[in-house]
């Protein structure tokens, strides 16, 4: 019969084919015609035969075309492939060829593996990794390797290695020609290249989706085929957008100037700063693929802490992309476009969270795309473990050992494609960390400098402190863990298809016990959201009293409040116990929970091989427990992911609700008209309330109109609104009615002096460039010029924080200098004379308000009645409202009011007294006096200081190797070796228990003495005894964090309370809040269990590296002088590592510090509109604390991808002995 697919349809009874042929075959019921027709068909059907069937293999025997042609196992879909994959590979390899001598050498060499974008570094990393294995997998295929133990006689025929290794061949060279760039190859040619692979692709995963369905069987051949897809779209996707960019640039190269001579020096100064500035940002910007992958782009840095401690100076720059101020930018764009996409009926703000999504979405895919490579390496192991242990048993057979050769080689591609994947993946996620963490600084700081009256009620000082030191570091942490929640997901998902194929349908209680186990860890999520939230607010509590206890420091000490100010916060910091304890605990039962699953999972999955009846032998058990491997880390981590997804998320809500707290409405200053200039203060009956509640107002009814160059004096008793209308003028306080403008630039001096850490020159100049001659005028005006030869330094002697080493007048008089050499148009002078002598006041208020101010607009707050007369105009204030404006012999004639208010100063000065000491003419030049002060008693500036000498030391930072010093400080304390010696112990016995269960199994597993129900029942019986310990080890860790944390805590609060007030003036404010909120939060929540990882890691290295010994002792020979590599390369690398981290801490504090002095000094810098240069400042301080930080998570990931390098080879050398040491050397369980 023609038709041989007897199974599918019923046979023609005139002919024997299909029925659906039933209809034609009956018009052929002539005898001669039909013999004649059969004869044909018969002929034919001979010749298709032969044809299609040019393997001789019975997969490819007695299908049809259309299913030849699509079934991914026969030789015509193989033949289809190859003659589709050739001639692209063929063509691309020409192009390549002909466009390299078309190039410069120079510039396609800088081009050739420089990664323009993540989704061509992605692009080409995939699809290079795709062809590796599809070479590696070929030449198996070649050499005759057998990947399948139930087939063991099969081999590969030629069209199986012929398609894959052309395949291989072509993905290769497309990475590596793609590396170039679209521009090397050509747009048109990379887009119809990419469009032609993109459809051999799509036929390749249909044709292996095909397979898998008839053979109900996954290989590995067919998930490559199925991985091609996803490749051949990355293809594509960054050829057409390549393509868009640069047809863009060229459009934007036809409008560049023409290059004359002066373009020509300008641009050679231009390229010549760009190259010093490029040489000074890191190698990581400008490094090729290669340089990334292995970070060979951080050897210089490495090499330079090695020879010497490393500095500041030492680390070069982030790149652009990196930095604060571009990552908050780029945020804006991204939430303000979702703002625009929102209906004008949506009133809710657009969501923050998925801006920052948006903004990162490339680099989150590009960091999955690793992840899920670093998963489908790992899951190669047990493939390899069953491969190794069927040919140690003899089920595969073959008279060489070319086989053995080829599984250690490809043992030692997947472990090295593993690690190099997993570290970019680590590296990629810590990065993003930094970037997110970097813009929520930046966003936090931007927030407070337009926080309303009614938000900093909400938010006080302390907490946004938190929020920058604490929260925004908890978010930054938390990318580095995000793809471990769906790729332990998808790494139990193919473990499961692991063990199928081991232990058949048992697998299914394996399921349900991690499906319980995942369930049950609900409640526990759920109570440790609710203990961090309680914690962070218990926090917030402490930090704000400790901080108001540290800035008023002087008065607790001078009234001997030290003890009950410590009790309090004692007291406060035991509810933070209460809640640390809580939050702790539920994180060791997480541990517990998921550290002790692999034990249940195997004793229920071994229990129902023995009641169904599934045999166990060494093949199936190995492969079981090496697939448990393969769970339990990321299982094992699923606590810790869970206590990060906590904190980030809690520290998220914190942070976005202060984000969307209320801000000032805006500045009442608007821009000038001819008429506002000569008026520009006017207020028409306005009322304002902090409150924002117009039934609640501080000031009602305000109607106020000043004239260009007027001085208007306001006066009043305490409390009667004299500094909120100054505030008001400024925009700081909420206006509940009427209307008001303030035009020109202003200058305002606040009743409180608030001054910066720094110079008094940079006081004074407040962010102005230096004006020799204005610098002088203005300390001769504000009479500085004595106290600045009696500082030590003059000019240059660094201030303490809030101006600590200068008296009351004289931090008014600084502030004065700072006001009057910005040359405001509107001076708003809030009582600054209320801290000087009457001698010191008169002569400032003659030669700075009446002189150097003579042509300015001058509102004064002030007390002192004897300047009132000189003024053009007099606001009287009582209880919000302004009573009376006129002048002051019309107020002293007409008001009583203001006349009990002179008459009450009379017993101190006379106003006789004033009329001859101040003039009651406005000065119109310079008096004499003043002349003096100027050019003769003028200001020589002395010889710059050493930062040593300064009031306000730089911080102090370990250098070199401590050794184990801080780890036994951090153990001595509250019987922390007790504790620690505790872990240590359980863990060891955990340990042992697991080495004696498998050990047991390995021994007994194929002794027929042993019955399967012993066998199962003291594996189980072993596991169950590793558990306790595992609670135990646990729990004394909490122990362990809970009481060194309240013992360091208890040092550092009697140290701050018991400091001299030496130690505060010479020490900042952030500095020391720095160490009381981050540092403290590091020690309470991340060092214990940092400890128990670190511990038990290297117990579990040391103990596997002792079974490997026992087994094959022969690895000695390799494992040895790698062991002494890695301690050296260690020390290599602590050399930097510890620097890093060190930097990293102090330049924190300098953070938390200019944090501190712009939220106390927020009404100033917006008045003076410094707003930008502040936020300048705080984005440079958020970079030097990124720098250090990311160098020490690269220099991490740096050590680790050598070491594993390390760790494959030595586990890859025994593999080669294995097969090299005459068979029956080893057992299957060794």
């Amino acid at each position: 019969a023609v038709c041989s697919d007897q199974s599918r349809s019923t046979p023609c009874p005139v002919c024997g084919c299909c029925f659906s042929f039933k209809q034609g075959c009956r018009t052929l019921l002539d005898p001669p015609v039909r013999d004649r027709t059969l004869a044909q068909m018969s002929s034919l059907a001979s010749s298709w035969a032969t044809m299609m069937n040019l393997c001789g293999s019975p997969a490819c025997c007695g299908q049809g075309v259309l299913r030849q042609v699509f079934d991914g196992s026969t030789c015509t879909n193989h033949l289809v492939e190859t003659g589709i994959v050739a001639p692209l590979a063929l063509t691309l390899l020409l192009q390549f060829l002909v466009r390299l001598p078309e190039s410069r050498a120079s510039s396609a060499r800088r081009r050739l593996l420089r990664p323009s974008s993540p989704l061509h570094l992605a692009t080409v990393l995939f699809n290079g990794c795709l062809g590796l294995f599809h070479l590696v997998l070929g030449l198996w295929m070649l050499l005759g390797s057998n990947f399948s133990s139930q087939d063991a006689s099969r081999t590969y025929l030629p069209h199986w290695w012929l398609v894959t290794l052309s395949q291989g061949f072509s993905l290769v060279l497309a990475g590596f020609a793609f590396a170039a760039g679209t521009q090397f190859l050509g747009p048109a040619f990379a887009r119809l290249w990419s469009v032609s692979l993109t459809v051999y692709a799509a036929f390749v995963c249909c044709s292996s989706a095909v397979t898998i369905i008839a053979e109900k069987a996954v290989t590995v051949k067919a998930c490559l085929d199925l991985l091609s897809l996803p490749g051949a779209v990355m293809f594509l996707i960054y050829s057409m957008q390549s393509s868009h960019d640069e047809e863009g640039h060229e459009d934007e190269g036809l409008y560049k100037p023409l290059k004359t001579d002066d373009t020509a020096d300008s641009q050679e100064v231009a390229a010549d700063s760009s190259e010093s500035t490029h040489q000074k940002v890191t190698p990581f910007a400008r490094a090729g693929i290669l340089s990334q992958m292995t970070f060979w782009w951080l050897n210089p840095l490495m090499k330079t802490g090695y020879q010497k401690p490393l500095d500041d100076k030492d680390m070069p720059l982030l790149g652009a992309a990196d930095r604060a101020q571009s990552q908050y930018s780029m945020f804006l764009e991204k939430l303000n476009k979702n703002k625009n996409k929102q209906t004008s009926h949506d009133a809710t703000p657009p969501s923050i969270l998925w801006a920052i999504v948006s903004q990162h979405k490339c680099g989150i895919m590009v960091s999955g795309l690793f992840a899920l490579l670093k998963v489908l390496t790992l899951s190669t192991g047990p493939l390899l473990l069953r491969a190794f242990i069927n040919l140690s048993t003899g089920k595969v057979t073959s008279d060489s050992k070319h086989e053995g050769y080829m599984l250690a080689a490809l043992m030692f591609i997947c472990k090295l494609c593993e690690s190099l994947s997993q570290r970019q993946w680590y590296f990629r996620t810590r990065r993003l960390g930094l970037q997110v963490r970097s813009l929520l600084s930046a966003a936090i700081y931007r927030k407070q400098q337009k926080l309303s009256s009614s938000a900093k009620m909400a938010h006080s000082s302390g907490q946004i402190m938190n929020y920058l030191t604490v929260d925004a570091y908890r978010v930054g942490e938390f990318p580095y863990w995000f793809h471990q929640t769906w790729t332990t997901v998808v790494q139990l998902c193919i473990a499961l298809v692991i063990l199928y194929s081991a232990v058949g349908a048992a697998m299914v209680s394996s399921l349900v016990v991690v499906v319980i186990t995942v369930l049950c860890n609900a409640p526990l999520a759920k109570l440790q959201h609710r203990f961090q939230s309680k914690l962070m607010e218990a926090t917030d509590a402490r930090l704000k009293a400790m901080s108001e206890s540290l800035v008023h420091m002087k008065v607790l000490k001078l009234y001997a409040w030290e003890g009950h100010f410590k009790k309090a916060i004692e007291e406060l910091r035991e509810v933070e116990y209460r809640w640390l304890s809580a939050f702790q605990l539920s994180r060791a039962y997480n541990s517990v929970l998921f550290w002790s699953s692999p034990v249940w999972v195997s004793a229920v999955t071994f229990l129902t091989c023995y009641f169904l009846e599934i045999p166990l032998d060494a093949s199936n058990v190995f492969t079981f427990i090496a697939t448990l491997r393969l769970v339990q880390d990321p299982i094992r981590a699923i606590p810790e992911v869970l206590g990060v997804v906590v904190q980030a998320k809690v520290a998220f809500t914190r942070i976005e609700k202060f984000l969307g707290a209320p801000e000032l409405n805006g500045r009442a200053k608007e821009k000038c008209s001819s008429v506002a200039i000569s008026y520009p203060v006017a207020m028409n009956s306005c009322g304002f309330s902090w409150c924002e509640d117009p039934l609640k107002p501080n000031l009602k009814d305000i109607s106020l109109v000043v004239k260009a160059g007027e001085k208007v004096a306001i006066c009043g008793e305490v409390g009667s609104g004299k500094s909120t209308l100054l505030a008001a003028m400024l925009g700081e306080v909420p206006r509940t009615q009427g209307t008001i403008q303030v035009c020109g630039k202003i200058a305002y001096v606040s009743q409180n002096a608030w001054i910066q850490t720094g110079t008094v020159q940079e006081n004074i100049l407040f962010g102005s460039r230096m004006d020799s001659q204005r610098y002088q005028e203005t300390l001769a005006r504000c009479s500085l010029v004595k106290d600045l030869e009696m500082l030590p330094y003059g000019d240059d002697t660094e201030i303490g924080e809030r101006g600590v080493n200068l008296s009351g007048g004289q931090k008014q008089r600084l502030q004065l200098a700072r006001a009057l050499y910005q040359d405001a148009d509107i001076y708003l002078l809030d009582d600054p004379f209320s801290a000087v002598d009457a001698h010191t006041a008169t002569s400032l208020f003659n030669e700075y308000v009446m002189g150097a101010l003579s042509d300015k607009t001058v509102l004064l707050v002030t007390h002192q009645v004897d300047f009132l007369p000189v003024f053009d105009s007099i606001l009287l204030m009582s209880d919000g409202e302004v009573i009376r404006s006129a002048p002051y012999r019309d107020l002293f004639a007409d008001c009583q009011e203001f006349k009990d208010l002179v008459n009450a100063h009379k017993d101190t000065i006379e106003i006789s007294d004033v009329d001859n000491n101040v003039a009651p003419h406005r000065a119109n030049g310079t008096s004499t006096k003043e002349k003096h002060h100027i050019n003769g008693s003028g200001y020589t500036k002395s010889e710059k200081p050493s930062p040593a000498h300064q009031l306000i030391k730089e911080e102090e930072r370990e250098t070199g190797d401590t050794g184990l010093k801080p780890y036994m400080i951090y153990l001595r304390q509250n019987r922390g070796f007790m504790y620690a010696s505790l872990c240590v112990i359980s863990h060891m016995i955990f340990i042992v228990g697991q080495i004696a269960q498998n050990s047991w199994m390995a021994a007994n597993v194929q002794d027929p003495r042993v019955s399967t129900l012993r066998l199962i029942t003291v594996y189980i019986v072993i596991g169950l005894c590793t558990v306790l310990f595992l609670l135990s080890r646990c729990l004394s860790v909490v122990v362990l964090g809970v009481q060194t944390s309240r013992s360091l805590f208890s040092q550092l609060l009697d140290s701050l309370f018991r400091a001299p007030m030496s130690f505060y003036d010479s020490t900042p404010l952030g500095r020391v809040l720095s160490r009381v909120s981050s540092d403290l939060s590091t020690v309470d929540l991340d060092v214990p269990f940092a400890f128990m990882f670190s511990l038990s890691a290297s117990l579990n290295g040391y103990s596997n590296l002792g079974v490997l010994a026992v087994v094959t002792w022969q690895v000695l020979f390799v494992s040895v002088p790698m062991i002494v590599l890695s301690v050296r390369l260690q020390r290599y690398y602590l050399a930097s590592a510890k620097e890093l981290m060190r930097i990293n801490g102090t330049t924190k504090s300098a953070l938390a510090n200019h944090l501190g002095e712009s939220i106390s000094g927020a009404i100033t810098i917006r008045a003076f509109e410094e707003e930008d240069r502040f936020f300048d400042k705080n984005s440079d301080l958020v970079d030097k604390n990124a720098i250090p930080y990311f160098y020490n998570f690269a220099a991490t990931e740096w050590l680790i991808q050598r070491l594993e390098i390390m760790s494959a080879a030595v586990l890859s050398f025994s593999a080669f002995l294995i097969v090299l040491l005459p068979p029956g050397t080893f057992s299957p369980g060794e």
